[in-house]
């Protein structure tokens, strides 16, 4: 079961809509790279209904670390060229457990981030698309059962500061989460 802090608990009462599958995808096989090799991933900002706040998980390497919902894009979502809207609903899902509505297309981002050096190659950058999703219902079991927690804009600022991921906070104050 998921570990939620008791104010993610608060929006859980309404029913989802469709089916989720309960297995998180796994593996970078079927995953989509840019033409200059950049590692194309979705994610959402997934924000409450009155944009007051939004729904931070725990990153899956450092668990004591909060980011926003995000992962890889794969091959078979990508019904309309430049359109990530699929992969980032379904790692919103993995992820965070959260169903909803997405509302707009917030940008693409740069990993900030310098590359690492692994077995004699470089790793690619990665290129971020995010989208701000509404929330709708947040599921009491879910694929990767992260910890999770509602933040306003100033609490989630600092935690994705924290956690060295500047092109989330980017992300974030495009979104319409109040300031």
């Amino acid at each position: 079961m998921g570990k939620d802090t008791k104010e993610a608990k608060d929006g859980k009462d309404k029913k989802e809509k469709k089916e989720k599958s309960m297995k998180a995808r796994e593996g970078r096989d079927n995953q989509v790279y840019s033409a200059s090799g950049s590692r194309v991933v979705a994610g959402c900002v997934c924000v409450n209904n009155d944009s007051s706040q939004v729904l931070m998980i725990s990153s899956a390497a450092h668990p004591n670390r909060w980011i926003l919902p995000k992962g890889g894009v794969e091959k078979d979502e990508l019904s309309v060229e430049g359109d990530f809207s699929e992969s980032a609903v379904r790692e919103t899902w993995e992820e965070a457990g959260v169903t909803g509505k997405i509302s707009k297309y917030l940008g693409k981002y740069d990993d900030m981030r310098k590359p690492i050096e692994y077995k004699d190659s470089l790793i690619p950058k990665t290129e971020f698309h995010f989208y701000e999703m509404e929330v709708e219902n947040l599921a009491d079991v879910w694929p990767e059962n992260r910890k999770r927690k509602w933040a306003g804009f100033e609490e989630a600022k600092a935690d994705l500061t924290k956690a060295k991921r500047l092109e989330l906070i980017e992300a974030l104050k495009d979104s319409s989460l109040k300031r």
